[in-house]
């Protein structure tokens, strides 16, 4: 679950850069059923993968783990992101989109900073 939810986070912000560079109305239109298709997918997994890794967080690691609360930090912080994006997709929708693909592609870049530093943590567990 956490790989589609992740593939999900990598590719939507992708569209996102395709949509703000697009000119023709048809193949904006077809990206954006992509990217509203594509969200809807990944919702319902984001919200199965909250739910495993809760439970498996408090069924087989200590409260006292801090590098967990920093990992668990940093997944409030993608739920917030998967957010982000809804309203991203919104701004879209309406064709109210005031950001330039540059910065899309700058977001585009957030999740996986954040896996690369999720992943440092439960490979290293620093804290």
């Amino acid at each position: 679950m956490v790989v589609s939810w992740f593939a999900g986070l990598f590719y939507l912000p992708r569209i996102f850069v395709n949509l703000a560079m697009e000119k023709n109305d048809a193949a904006y239109d077809r990206l954006l059923i992509m990217a509203g298709k594509l969200y809807r997918f990944v919702t319902p997994i984001m919200w199965l993968t909250l739910i495993s890794g809760i439970w498996i967080w408090l069924a087989y690691f200590p409260l006292s783990m801090n590098w967990m609360w920093a990992k668990l930090a940093l997944v409030a912080g993608l739920v917030g992101y998967h957010h982000v994006c809804k309203r991203r997709l919104r701004d879209f929708e309406t064709r109210q989109n005031s950001k330039s693909h540059v910065w899309f592609r700058w977001f585009n870049e957030i999740p996986v900073i954040v896996l690369l530093v999720v992943v440092l943590l439960v490979v290293l567990k620093p804290f």
